[in-house]
């Protein structure tokens, strides 16, 4: 029994060698004479162009308050809040705190956006062709994973600045004052600076992301330049190399 088991773990592990090898040479033949290079500032264009061309959507009127896909609505521990003021007919409060929430982080990315450009002008592609080939959102995922603790202590002083500014936050407080005022509920208060810096980040990630798989998807204008032609065009009609190099390796498999 033992051999058997020794047997089955040594054919395993050398069926996955195999499966590894045939991956790597699917990748190499998919990318063709593409070096890392090139790959790499492929992908920076990439993101560079999602925040030129879609971040910047966001820093107009509206930019957050009327895009549903990054729309800051209250969190989750106030929605109990909201429905009771909203009961009571104070809902107006509700919806003015929830605007100039959004105008604060409209605001605030258009001061923060040049820290976003110098997060991707210094992001290093360890695995460019990896990411590449990564599907839907990867070079994005890729930069949020990389950059997000770091852009999040540079973005917060903006946001709360911003807050201010446009008066975000004697909204939000106005509305726990009255909700916390209330007979038999417990106060709430989340911390709104923490809250919007969050939500405004995962908005312009979001953002990028659209970009950026707008561009696999190559849709008309998107690929604007020979690089973002170039580097794209490899993972066109491509989904998952190492996919295709498994099922390979199981047809010879069975063949035999």
């Amino acid at each position: 029994m033992k051999k058997i088991i020794l047997s089955i773990l040594l054919i395993t592990t050398l069926l996955s060698n195999v499966e590894t090898v045939r991956a790597q040479k699917g990748i190499t033949s998919v990318l063709g004479n593409l070096s890392q290079d090139q790959i790499g500032k492929g992908l920076k264009e990439a993101l560079d162009k999602g925040v030129q061309d879609q971040v910047d959507k966001l820093t107009q009127v509206d930019g957050f308050y009327k895009n549903e896909l990054v729309k800051i609505v209250m969190p989750s521990e106030a929605q109990k809040v909201e429905k009771t003021l909203r009961s009571m007919g104070m809902g107006v409060i509700v919806d003015q705190a929830t605007e100039l929430v959004n105008r604060a982080a409209e605001n605030a990315v258009k001061e923060a956006t040049p820290i976003f450009l110098k997060a991707i002008s210094n992001l290093s592609f360890a695995d460019a062709s990896s990411i590449l080939l990564g599907g839907d959102s990867a070079a994005t995922n890729y930069l949020k994973e990389k950059t997000s603790k770091e852009l999040t202590i540079k973005f917060e002083p903006i946001i709360k600045e911003s807050l201010n500014k446009v008066g975000a936050d004697k909204a939000w407080d106005a509305i726990f004052t009255k909700y916390n005022a209330l007979p038999l509920v417990k106060d709430v208060n989340p911390n709104l600076t923490e809250y919007v810096t969050q939500k405004t980040m995962e908005g312009v990630f979001t953002m990028i992301a659209v970009e950026e798989n707008d561009i696999r998807k190559n849709l008309p204008g998107t690929r604007s330049t020979p690089l973002l032609k170039e580097v794209f065009s490899k993972q066109d009609n491509t989904t998952n190399p190492s996919s295709n190099a498994k099922k390979g390796v199981l047809n010879s498999i069975f063949k035999k």
